[in-house]
């Protein structure tokens, strides 16, 4: 494997940190006074937020906009990412040998660039990255190329020599169809993890040992 850039999802690929999602819909309906659908988290699973706040407003006609749903949303999870997530096993080990190599690396997520940076900075690893995207400031999800497309150009890498390292089988599908180098990431949460290993270019059930695994 050959590739001059990286791109990285955080939920579920950089950190350990799929669970908070489980609940954040519901909880959020919660204090609000609504009652979740049982299916909430699995609906919500593959929208950005901005997608999921419209999503909410609709069905549950919430009598607020989509900017105020997405502020109570953030809110209902700010607590988690800035003391209680923590990163993947290994995973700063590969992300040190990348830059060693020089290999640039950048962050694209579904959750709040604020709530990114500061668990990142807190786990001493926000300096391998040169930029963090963010599917709402994109203004797409990742059912969509845009985000991994702008941290491609922003790296300055052709899409054929930069890997997406994704835990989720429809963002990893994305980027796959879009002509990059897919790297599937195991996470406990990921409900199609036989179609994710089938997609990817290369497939780590951890990060133990991922510099071999990926011959960089």
């Amino acid at each position: 494997m050959s590739i001059k850039g990286a791109i990285f999802d955080l939920d579920g690929t950089l950190f350990d940190s799929m669970s908070i999602w489980e609940s954040a819909g519901t909880d959020y309906l919660a204090s609000l006074g609504y009652v979740a659908e049982k299916d909430l988290s699995k609906k919500l699973k593959t929208m950005s937020l901005m997608q999921s706040a419209a999503y909410l407003k609709e069905n549950y006609n919430l009598p607020l906009s989509i900017s105020e749903i997405i502020d109570g949303v953030n809110k209902t999870v700010e607590d988690y990412y800035f003391y209680h997530a923590m990163p993947k096993d290994h995973v700063i080990s590969l992300l040190s040998d990348l830059q060693s190599k020089g290999i640039k690396m950048c962050v694209a997520t579904a959750i709040d660039s604020e709530q990114a940076k500061v668990s990142l900075k807190r786990c001493d690893m926000l300096d391998y990255f040169d930029e963090i995207f963010t599917c709402n400031e994109i203004g797409h999800g990742k059912d969509e190329p845009y985000i991994f497309e702008a941290a491609c150009k922003a790296m300055g890498t052709n899409k054929n020599e930069t890997a997406v390292f994704e835990d989720a089988y429809h963002s990893a599908k994305t980027a796959k169809d879009a002509g990059f180098y897919v790297v599937g990431v195991y996470d406990r949460y990921e409900k199609r993890m036989p179609e994710l290993k089938e997609l990817a270019d290369v497939y780590l059930d951890s990060f133990f040992d991922a510099q071999k695994l990926l011959r960089i």
